[in-house]
């Protein structure tokens, strides 16, 4: 008896949501991606990008019933196009596999992504990290960052903080720059800042 194999690698245990599929480009199985960074070079450091339906609970498009989900797509092209990227996959042939694609959530293996500058750090190695001041007193965990524009902003959970406390109670918001962020250890998992704890 012959075993049957999967040719489908098994979920990378590292992966990283790093956009959604919005919907189909061209007539040639085109699609086009809403990275979730200004910066979508973790989109294009991996051609494999594993998918997920959409985490809404709306309706499946008919076009999707016909054709399920792929678990993993295996890009054969993808570039910017102003705040987007367009990507082609040897899995999507033509127009209809495309819209099918629609919602669907992106991830790359987190071993992919490019290696960072010196002083630069992808928003998932600072998710978790635990926040203390130049006291050393603990100011919380960064639970999200979020982008100004001019710069990134830790959103850092208290301590102290109730599950439901409002969230201008719960966090502090720092500003990721050099003048109040002292220093990122990201094996020790700890991030040392300039701030007090009554700010």
């Amino acid at each position: 008896m012959t075993a049957l194999h999967d040719d489908t690698p098994a979920w990378p245990e590292d992966a990283v949501e790093v956009g959604r599929i919005l919907d189909a480009w061209g007539i040639q199985g085109g699609f086009k991606v809403q990275p979730f960074s200004s910066d979508p070079q973790a989109l294009f450091s991996s051609r494999r990008w594993f998918l997920q339906p959409p985490a809404s609970a709306s309706p499946v498009p008919a076009q999707r019933a016909a054709r399920p989900l792929p678990r993993l797509l295996k890009i054969t092209h993808a570039r910017e196009q102003g705040a987007l990227v367009v990507a082609r996959a040897q899995e999507v042939d033509d127009r209809n596999a495309a819209e099918a694609l629609k919602g669907a959530r992106v991830f790359v293996s987190r071993q992919s992504f490019p290696t960072a500058k010196d002083g630069e750090y992808y928003w998932i190695d600072l998710i978790g990290l635990d926040v203390v001041n130049r006291e050393g007193e603990a100011l919380g965990t960064v639970s999200d960052l979020l982008d100004t524009g001019a710069h990134c902003v830790l959103r850092v959970r208290r301590p102290d903080a109730t599950p439901d406390a409002r969230a201008d109670e719960a966090e502090r918001l720092i500003p990721f720059v050099d003048a109040y962020v002292d220093h990122v250890d990201l094996p020790a998992r700890r991030i040392t800042v300039d701030w007090g704890l009554d700010y």
